[in-house]
């Protein structure tokens, strides 16, 4: 059953027992999300698809529809760097945004952002470089590699990664608090470029040549084009409201 999040358990600075269960959300209805839950289960961005030209109307259906082949990391750095994102991403379950095929591809075709850290070799180094971090961090804890690993043990190396504190082999040659600020901007970019991670955050995509259009602050005040979550209580107005934030 979707929890009713009128009450501010679920929070981070107060639920007990680890991250939110997505499950808790509402089954998606309409459109698709990663792992078909999500606040707003009657909303699907690609329903807009004829208000856009077609250039970009042929570039989101494509992305929506099609995964590209894993052409840049090779089998071993892909066996890592899957599980490793479903953990950083929390895809827990199909139906998943491919992020590493998405990011492979972005590696492969040498589209990268143009700017880098002085002391970092360039991107699709670091990635590959991170793939071999984790799965020597894995078999310091007696794995075979990183996929191998228990999801807790996954989530407990990605946790040592995200607070710079893995060391050994790789890491003591690549910055793992700036390995990390790489690795997370490019599966983010990646994931939030997906029109499933669209419908699951309410976006409404490529406003062209409609455009946007918002009136006022507050309800009232949306664009009419925005989806309206499911549930009355916003949590954390609600517990602001409440004088307990």
């Amino acid at each position: 059953m979707a929890r009713s999040f009128r009450d501010a358990e679920h929070l981070p600075k107060r639920r007990e027992g680890g991250p939110a269960d997505p499950r808790e959300l509402p089954r998606q209805r309409r459109g698709r999300t990663p792992q078909m839950h999500g606040r707003y289960p009657d909303y699907d961005v690609l329903e807009h698809a004829p208000r856009w030209d077609a250039l970009t109307r042929e570039m989101i259906e494509r992305r929506a529809a099609d995964t590209p082949p894993l052409r840049f990391f090779d089998p071993a750095q892909a066996r890592c760097l899957g599980p490793f994102l479903d953990v950083v991403l929390a895809q827990d379950a199909e139906p998943r945004v491919p992020v590493l095929a998405m990011v492979d591809a972005k590696m492969h075709a040498g589209k990268l952002d143009g700017y880098r850290y002085a002391d970092m070799p360039v991107d699709p180094e670091t990635w590959r470089r991170v793939a071999r971090g984790l799965d020597e961090a894995a078999a310091a804890r007696g794995h075979e590699d990183f996929a191998a690993a228990p999801v807790e043990t996954q989530r407990e190396i990605v946790g040592l990664l995200a607070d710079g504190k893995l060391e050994g082999g790789t890491w003591d040659e690549l910055d793992p608090s700036r390995a990390w600020s790489v690795i997370m901007r490019g599966a983010l970019s990646e994931f939030y470029s997906h029109p499933w991670a669209w419908n699951e955050i309410g976006f409404g995509g490529p406003a062209y040549p409609r455009g946007y259009m918002r009136r006022n602050m507050g309800p009232r005040g949306i664009d009419p084009k925005e989806p309206v979550e499911a549930f009355d209580v916003d949590p954390v107005a609600d517990l602001d409201e409440q004088g307990e934030g």
